[in-house]
């Protein structure tokens, strides 16, 4: 029998009224890893009752008093990196490889960071001659956050440490794929002193969202997710105007024009397309690459695509996974179908792959399309798997044109070794977060977030401080009230 898992309320477990339980499973090999308990709507009122009281206590701490709660908390996921990383691999399918250097490690640069940050919560004090006005940035209340899947403890780090580092209170959904972590993620945060209710976790699947999403209670809600689970949740918080901070898919394009550093233009392209399988939101799945390079470039990336590891997650040689279940490795293998169906060439992979000593899995061969058009559904759509597509292109202005056409604007990158040309073309592309001569790298210092349909607001850095507080202005009188009656 595999362990039910409670809801976290309170600083503690807490039993689920709803007496329903969804199941989380090993993608790799089909085990069973627990039953977790379905919050019920009452659940989510207790859990918001809690977080009111918690916000009380929490909100009324010295804010470096919040910071040295935060730097425990930190201290703790740090000390437990390995354990920790070894239950995201067993509920994501990704490789341990990554997980013990990312998904623990840049949880635990979060909180370190906002932690830093929390006594610095300052307004200012504007001169207004012989009277005088100042601002005070306040926390907004009770915060709920919803996750994703693909990266579950960091994006947990990332929605509560801001949050938390402002003097809010929050409840956590973690994506019912995925759920383990933020429950480990809570008793850190217990161990480390935090107020009981300022963290609480519920779980469950949409119906819990939107309860959070539309609770009258609830100040502001932060998601992760699809462009159309973001709409969903706007529409719902629209009805109370809570805040809302929306990070959601994206296409985004990765240019490589014919002066760039080749090698480090093809590594980039393979983190930005393989990492995790291919299931990050931010990834450069379209790759267009100058005609003149179009050759070489083919030529090493298939060479060291030809090399990726699939196998077995917990094996530390492995750099491709499992995808998250069969249904999403069924939608990826439809598209290299449709992709192939279109016209575009299949130049590698794009099989799945039986893993002897993980026979169960969801393995999907690194696909790389050639011959690729613009109106092709696989150059459109988001995959959210290891699918590549390598469009040509002539000039700047033909390829800036050609990233640009998407609803999507959530990230980009160039690569080129003319810094005037990088900086030309960040400034022209549409997008939210942009690198030159690298892709995907994510520092917490800076803000993280899209354009157009790819989402509201920022996460990370300063930025997401303004998203977790909210000013109030004071005018103060030095001199007499000058009445006219």
């Amino acid at each position: 029998m595999a362990p039910v898992q409670p809801l976290y309320i309170h600083g503690q477990y807490a039993q689920a009224n709803s007496g329903a339980c969804l199941t989380t499973c090993n993608p790799a090999t089909g085990e069973l890893l627990a039953r977790v308990q379905i919050a019920a709507p009452s659940d989510i009122d207790r859990a918001v009752d809690s977080a009111a009281q918690g916000f009380k206590v929490w909100s009324a701490l010295p804010p470096v008093e919040r910071g040295r709660i935060l730097r425990r908390a930190q201290d703790i996921l740090r000390a437990r990196n390995d354990e920790l990383a070894t239950l995201e691999v067993q509920d994501t399918g990704k490789p341990l490889q990554e997980a013990r250097v990312v998904d623990v490690a840049s949880g635990a640069d979060c909180l370190e960071y906002y932690a830093g940050l929390a006594a610095a919560l300052n307004g200012e004090v504007i001169n207004l001659g012989q009277s005088f006005a100042y601002t005070r940035r306040e926390p907004l209340g009770v915060c709920a956050a919803i996750g994703a899947w693909n990266y579950p403890l960091q994006i947990a780090c990332w929605k509560s440490a801001p949050a938390l580092a402002c003097g809010n209170a929050v409840v956590y959904k973690p994506s019912e794929e995925t759920p383990l972590s933020a429950l480990k993620l809570a008793e850190i945060y217990t161990e480390a002193g935090l107020p009981a209710g300022v963290f609480n976790v519920v779980n469950g699947g949409a119906a819990v969202g939107a309860q959070l999403a539309k609770h009258d209670r609830i100040k502001k809600i932060s998601l992760t997710g699809s462009v159309p689970t973001g709409r969903q949740v706007m529409s719902a918080a629209a009805e109370t105007l809570k805040a809302v901070t929306l990070e959601l898919g994206g296409k985004s394009p990765l240019i490589i024009f014919d002066d760039c550093d080749l090698d480090n233009a093809v590594s980039a392209a393979l983190l930005a397309n393989f990492y995790t399988q291919g299931e990050i939101c931010s990834n450069g799945t379209r790759v267009f690459v100058q005609d003149r390079i179009l050759p070489a470039f083919l030529d090493k990336l298939l060479a060291r695509t030809r090399k990726m590891v699939i196998g077995d997650p917990m094996n530390l040689e492995t750099q491709v996974g499992s995808l998250i279940h069969e249904k999403h490795m069924n939608r990826v293998l439809d598209y290299i179908k449709i992709g192939q169906e279109e016209g575009a060439t299949l130049l590698h992979g794009g099989k799945r792959v039986i893993v002897p000593e993980c026979a169960a899995g969801f393995f999907v061969e690194p696909a790389i399309f050639t011959n690729v058009r613009d109106d092709m559904r696989i150059a459109q759509d988001e995959i959210f798997g290891p699918v590549l597509s390598v469009l040509g292109f002539r000039d700047e202005d033909e390829v800036i044109t050609r990233a640009n056409a998407t609803p999507f604007g959530l990230a980009a990158g160039v690569f080129t070794q003319n810094l005037t040309r990088g900086h030309r073309v960040i400034a022209r592309l549409e997008a939210g977060t942009c690198w030159i001569n690298t892709y995907n790298i994510t520092p917490i210092e800076m803000p993280f977030g899209g354009y157009k349909a790819s989402g509201l607001g920022r996460e990370n850095g300063t930025e997401a401080l303004h998203h977790f507080t909210q000013t109030k202005s004071v005018y103060v009188e030095m001199g007499a009230v000058d009445a006219p009656y």
